[in-house]
């Protein structure tokens, strides 16, 4: 997965947020690119060495993930 772009906003609580990248899946006999765009909210959470941002992801969904070209190998 190779991420585009994400963009957030944080002028209202909970952060709405909005991913652009591509997936690539291997196989023997080809690539393909698939588009992948993703949303979530996010919520404040207590810092920790676990969680060392603050957040925790909810309501996390597959937009959109299509198929953009196939590559023969």
């Amino acid at each position: 997965i190779e991420i585009d772009s994400v963009v957030c906003n944080f002028d209202r609580y909970p952060y709405q947020v909005k991913t652009y990248g591509k997936q690539f899946i291997a196989r023997p006999s080809n690539i393909t690119e698939r588009s992948l765009v993703t949303t979530c909210r996010l919520v404040n959470s207590t810092r920790s060495d676990n969680n060392p941002q603050g957040f925790v992801i909810e309501d996390f969904i597959v937009t959109e993930n299509k198929d953009v070209r196939i590559l023969k190998r």
